[in-house]
């Protein structure tokens, strides 16, 4: 049996991965999918406080109190980059390091740094601390209704907080997987850094790299070719 952690991008929460999860289970592994502390389910406890340390936190205390070991760890989007910041904390523990769609930053990257925004330091008073939510396109109507109805915004500490990783992650010993969606647009969000990830993975020894033809949404439009390449990392 493998065990599964699957960490869920900006704006949203763990029903991120409702159609994947029964899949993986069917086949006998365990499947977490934590919840990030002021979006999605969890979206009555942001503050301004929140930022991207609270979310590796989440995901940290998650595979710590379920003392998991082993694991396939999984980041998608903005998952990206909790999962890195994760690893210095857990990263005896994972078997296998999945970027699903997803950001990978290197030490001191912070999200608006890879995408090329500005990082100011702190807020002012009366600055808005909380990022709305881009449009996305399902390719099942109904899957996508559900969905945007539970599109929460973001707070904005987790976009300009940077990611630290003492050890470049090709120095870790688990291997890793990069699974690029090619269906969106190049002006669609991240879809620069997505990009700059996904040539270096098909060019790297270090990295296997596998493509899925669809949009961003991969876990709503492509569940079940989603966990057969899970169930290949397996």
């Amino acid at each position: 049996m493998t065990t599964y952690v699957l960490v869920h991008g900006a704006w949203s929460g763990a029903h991120t991965f409702r159609l994947v999860r029964p899949l993986l289970a069917a086949r006998g592994h365990g499947v977490f999918t934590p919840s990030l502390t002021g979006i999605g389910e969890r979206a009555h406890l942001t503050s301004p406080q929140v930022d991207l340390s609270t979310h590796i936190s989440d995901v940290v205390n998650a595979v710590l109190y379920e003392d998991l070991r082993d694991i396939v760890l999984l980041g998608y989007s903005y998952g990206g980059m909790v999962v890195t910041g994760a690893l210095e904390h857990i990263g005896d523990r994972v078997h296998h390091l999945v970027y699903l769609d997803a950001f990978v930053p290197a030490d001191g990257q912070s999200l608006f740094g890879l995408v090329g925004r500005p990082v100011a330091d702190g807020f002012t008073i009366g600055e808005e601390w909380l990022v709305p939510p881009p449009p996305r396109e399902f390719d099942d109507p109904v899957e996508g209704a559900l969905m945007a109805a539970r599109r929460t915004p973001h707070p904005l500490r987790c976009f300009t907080e940077a990611v630290r990783l003492r050890r470049p992650l090709e120095e870790h010993p688990f291997g890793l997987t990069y699974i690029r969606a090619t269906a969106d647009a190049p002006t669609s969000p991240g879809s620069g850094p997505f990009d700059v990830a996904a040539a270096h993975a098909r060019t790297s020894p270090a990295w296997e790299y596998r493509e899925v033809d669809t949009n961003h949404m991969v876990a709503s439009n492509r569940p079940r070719e989603l966990a057969d390449l899970l169930l290949e990392v397996a």
